[in-house]
């Protein structure tokens, strides 16, 4: 098995997450994305989306997508599960995992902010202005959600750390790494603390690649 990651891409945070938690530890292949080395031809073969992650195993293509590879994960080493075991419960997840990766970070990755500053001139400060906007939309749905909801537990779905969990603390940690506190959202945080708690996550962290700052 082999991931194409990166320390600032969330969503190979998300995946680094799921793989903790499976137990799975596969090769990594640093793509720089400050370095522009997720467009090289090279990559591009491998994803020709450009995105990362991208993980390999066995026969077939690449898998791509976070959230796919996470379920893919989940089917291919089912325990821990990161689905609940009921349709709603796991539509609820997949739910609020969809709100924070998909609604959320999708509008505040390199290539969203790349082309606000190529096309409209938007500087750094008006590029962190913008993913403080989107960020904290979605981080305030997911949090009126855990607070209405009685299927909150001791993580956003229950008492077992599901893939609602894993793309929550992605959007979250995003939100920090943009300058963005965590105060506004006590019920989110309360869950956020508790994942760190677990080596799963906290090994995971964006800060404990290699790479980072």
């Amino acid at each position: 098995m082999k991931i194409f990651t990166f320390w600032r891409s969330l969503a190979s945070f998300r995946v680094r997450i799921g793989l903790n938690l499976k137990g799975l530890a596969p090769e990594q292949v640093f793509v720089d994305l400050f370095k522009g080395q997720h467009c090289a031809p090279a990559y591009l073969a491998i994803n020709p989306q450009g995105l990362l992650p991208a993980l390999i195993e066995g026969e077939g293509p690449p898998l791509v997508q976070s959230l796919a590879i996470l379920e893919y994960l989940d089917e291919t080493h089912p325990s821990p599960p990161l689905l609940p075991a009921d349709p709603r419960g796991r539509a609820r997840a997949r739910a609020l995992a969809q709100i924070a990766a998909g609604d959320a970070h999708s509008l505040v990755t390199p290539r969203v902010r790349g082309y606000l500053a190529a096309e409209f001139g938007v500087d750094e400060t008006g590029q962190t202005k913008w993913a403080h906007h989107w960020l904290g939309l979605g981080l305030q749905s997911i949090e009126e959600h855990l607070t209405r909801e009685s299927e909150t537990g001791l993580y956003c779905h229950g008492d077992t750390v599901t893939i609602a969990d894993i793309s929550v603390v992605s959007v979250a940690v995003g939100h920090q790494l943009f300058g963005g506190a965590l105060d506004a959202y006590p019920r989110l945080a309360e869950i956020i603390d508790r994942c760190f708690q677990l080596e799963a996550f906290s090994a995971a962290h964006p800060l404990k690649q290699p790479g980072a700052p």
